[in-house]
């Protein structure tokens, strides 16, 4: 293999300011262009309700009129290094905090009001005297979604999108997968957000706060006094169904209304990867022109949440150099094509590119997933049990006859703990392959392997685990993970899913179960592409925790925030002629 594995980490160590930073804007040029720029900062943009909302623009000094590259963020717009370097290159750049965050004014409340902020900003900005109407936008994460919702808005001047790292909606896959609560993100991430929160509810009312009584009173000593600083966490745990509450802000619902040329950007390890692949898939199906429906693009790499290290490192592996995004390049490249019709690569190319792991190369392909990608079962087998590592647990293609189940109990007082993988953000939980050996070692993780390849295997598409399981609780979790376990032992993790039990139907709805009857559970592992090399082993987890990545399912039947019960749940997994438990994969024949 091509690729490094290294013990130490390059991620560095996060306080909780810094959980902003590995959020912002990504993109830094390594050389500016050839115009002189002059700035304007802290203007104010008026919002149809009156809000202002501050930006500075960055432009070309000199005559004439230039296309709009527009940035709308909760993180900090001052960036002046991204500024001058992109207008430097011939583009009126602005860059906006979003309602309620630093300079804007409002309260944040994240997606609610980004539609209709997003189409008064880009409109301004396009009436700007020096700008040529055509406005383009870019960012990743939250920016991500601050142009997915301007989009479906769709401003009449709003031309191009470049969203990296973003959603496609805001209750799968971004508060929730499967029906469970992502955890780790959401506490971590609003922790990150309330910084800023808590600096302006400082700001705004010292002199009350300092002439109240009693002295030990003080509403910076006394916390919750300040107020929530993330009243919308709340109101996400309420919502734990698809409601009309997260319906309101689903852009999926709204692609073919979309009229923008996009280059959509996702990282295998990026905890948003599913979101981006369906924009790119949305839009390209159903966008409601033909010149944004052949304007799409979409770019997969190796990344987590954010970039590699300058040698290409993401979590334990070393992906080489090529993994290494330039950023800048891109951006500008994808702008003079969708903003400006120079007939560049984007213009000429394939409209997907994505890097194929254990190869740690790039490829250019027609669609995603490849169309001579080939569905193929690796039905879960064991005669004696595939409890942990030391089980006899196997994967083959072969359908199982008569087979006993495997059996484990699920403990929320104990769970699986979260090792790497699909993680945003901070440094107690880092994102990214890790070994997976420690919880090989557990009882309540079944362990399913095929023998060493004897040649070379490319698994590239979406991935499902197909388990057929009954539980003893009336609600429950059930977990699958794929990893490629090289000679030595070391399983890199790959993709990973949950279903909660009371949405295995509908996430719309609760169905809690019958205990000990045997249901279907379809787990959603996503999407990888991954070359598992010949001497490797393919090797599924199934479990009921992965925490704190997912909250931790009480099993009593009440919601998992809040329940007061905590009941260990006794469940079986089959595999056998008449209940086939399998992994599905998308394998691409290799030449």
């Amino acid at each position: 293999m091509n690729e490094e594995r290294t013990t130490s980490r390059w991620w560095p160590v996060l306080a909780s300011t810094a959980v902003l930073v590995t959020l912002a804007p990504l993109a830094r040029a390594a050389e500016p262009g050839p115009l002189p720029v002059t700035v304007e900062t802290r203007v104010k943009v008026p919002m149809r309700d009156g809000v202002n909302l501050i930006v500075d623009i960055y432009r070309p000094r000199a005559e004439g009129r230039y296309p709009v590259l527009l940035q709308r963020t909760p993180y900090d717009r001052r960036d002046p290094a991204t500024g001058l370097v992109l207008a430097s290159h011939g583009y009126v750049v602005v860059l906006q905090d979003t309602r309620g965050r630093f300079d804007s004014e409002g309260e944040f409340r994240p997606f609610q009001n980004e539609a209709a902020d997003g189409y008064d900003t880009v409109e301004w900005a396009a009436a700007l005297p020096y700008s040529t109407g055509k406005v383009g936008m870019w960012g990743g994460s939250y920016v991500g979604a601050t142009q997915m919702l301007a989009a479906m808005a769709h401003p009449p001047h709003l031309a191009a999108i470049h969203p990296y790292v973003t959603a496609s909606e805001y209750y799968e896959g971004w508060t929730y997968q499967g029906g469970a609560l992502m955890q780790w993100f959401v506490s971590s991430w609003s922790s990150g957000l309330a910084v800023d929160t808590l600096r302006r509810k400082a700001a705004a009312r010292p002199r009350d706060w300092v002439e109240g009584l009693p002295e030990q009173g003080y509403h910076l000593i006394d916390l919750p006094a300040v107020g929530d600083l993330a009243p919308y966490l709340r109101e996400w745990m309420a919502h734990d169904t698809l409601d009309d509450y997260w319906k309101a802000t689903r852009v999926s619902d709204h692609y073919g209304e979309m009229t923008v040329k996009a280059l959509h950007q996702a990282g295998w390890h990026d905890i948003f990867s599913r979101g981006s692949i369906e924009n790119y898939l949305g839009m390209r199906a159903k966008a409601a022109t033909p010149e944004a429906r052949a304007g799409q693009r979409l770019v997969i790499g190796p990344w987590a949440h954010w970039q590699t290290s300058p040698e290409g490192k993401v979590g334990d592996v070393v992906f080489g150099k090529q993994a290494v995004w330039d950023d800048d390049a891109a951006l500008l490249e994808w702008a003079d094509f969708a903003l400006e019709d120079q007939p560049n690569a984007y213009a000429t190319g394939a409209p997907v590119r994505i890097f194929v792991m254990g190869d740690n190369t790039w490829r250019d392909e027609q669609e995603f997933p490849p169309a001579r990608a080939r569905a193929t079962r690796y039905y879960l087998h064991a005669a004696t049990g595939a409890n942990s590592a030391a089980g006899d647990g196997r994967l083959d293609t072969d359908l199982p006859k008569k087979e006993p189940p495997d059996r484990f109990d699920y403990d929320p007082n104990d769970p699986v703990r979260t090792l790497g993988g699909r993680l945003c953000c901070g440094a107690a939980y880092l994102p990214g392959p890790t070994d997976q050996r420690p919880s090989e070692s557990r009882r309540d993780v079944l362990v399913y392997s095929t023998p060493p390849l004897e040649s070379d295997l490319e698994v590239t598409g979406f991935i499902t685990a197909e388990i057929q399981a009954a539980s003893s609780a009336v609600d429950t979790d059930f977990t699958a993970m794929l990893v490629d376990v090289d000679p030595s032992g070391y399983a890199r993790y790959l993709s990973d899913g949950i279903v909660r039990a009371r949405h295995r139907k509908s996430r719309e709805r609760s169905d809690l179960l019958e205990p000990g009857r045997i249901e279907t559970y379809a787990i959603d592992l996503w999407a990888t592409s991954n070359v598992f090399k010949a001497g490797h082993r393919l090797r599924l987890y199934v479990s009921s925790s992965n925490f704190p990545r997912f909250d931790r399912n009480p099993n009593s039947g009440e919601p998992a925030a809040g329940a007061a019960r905590l009941v260990t749940a006794h469940q079986t997994v089959y595999h056998d002629a008449a209940h086939p438990s399998a992994l599905v994969l998308p394998v691409v024949p290799r030449p």
